[in-house]
């Protein structure tokens, strides 16, 4: 598959190659294309090759990815063929790239597979953060679920509150009086110390 920009400008002598292949896979009962390698011409001379990785979808899909770059900030899904080969000296990245080499139907593309796995680094943050809530969710009932059984058995392992007698006998000898200037009153002999227990 090749991408040739025609008349613009600077780029009139530059193709963009695409070497796509298809192979048939017995697991998932169907055939699945791959970008094989991205190769870089110009003036009928290759300049650059590119070996594609993980770029492949099943032949009656489209592929789609937000970026396909030789770049490592975009995760490098195309790698230079060799290092002696001229294609270090390149940079390539495609934004919002989408491809389909078989099975094209009036013009437009099938439906896209696309290049997010599954654990992303926002999907895995979402699982992580549900796992938190989770657990705070877990322990907040484990706490309710406690302080219930506290309050049920209240009052089983609650004693009822008394006070200590006082005897009678003893009402006198707790007071002394006392005299001084002419002033009579009483003084406190024995000074007991009543305890609630509940």
């Amino acid at each position: 598959l090749s991408l040739k920009f025609g008349d613009v400008g600077n780029l009139k002598g530059l193709v963009i190659r695409f070497l796509l292949t298809t192979s048939y896979y017995q697991l998932s009962v169907q055939n699945w294309f791959s970008l094989h390698k991205l190769q870089l011409l110009y003036n009928h001379s290759i300049q650059a090759t590119f070996n594609a990785t993980r770029i492949y979808a099943p032949a009656s899909y489209s592929y789609h990815c937000e970026h396909v770059s030789s770049l490592q900030r975009y995760d490098a899904l195309l790698i230079p063929s060799s290092a002696n080969d001229l294609s270090k000296l390149w940079e390539v990245t495609f934004t919002d790239f989408q491809i389909q080499g078989f099975n094209i139907q009036e013009g437009h593309f099938a439906y896209a597979k696309d290049c997010a796995t599954f654990f992303s680094p926002a999907i895995l943050m979402g699982l992580v953060m549900s796992l938190i809530l989770l657990l705070v969710l877990a322990y907040a009932l484990h706490m309710l679920i406690h302080l219930k059984s506290l309050d049920r058995h209240y009052e089983c392992k609650a004693s009822s509150a008394y006070f200590a007698q006082m005897k009678d006998n003893d009402m006198g000898d707790e007071k002394e009086p006392l005299r001084s200037s002419g002033n009579e009153s009483d003084e406190l002999r024995n000074q007991q110390f009543y305890k609630i227990y509940i």
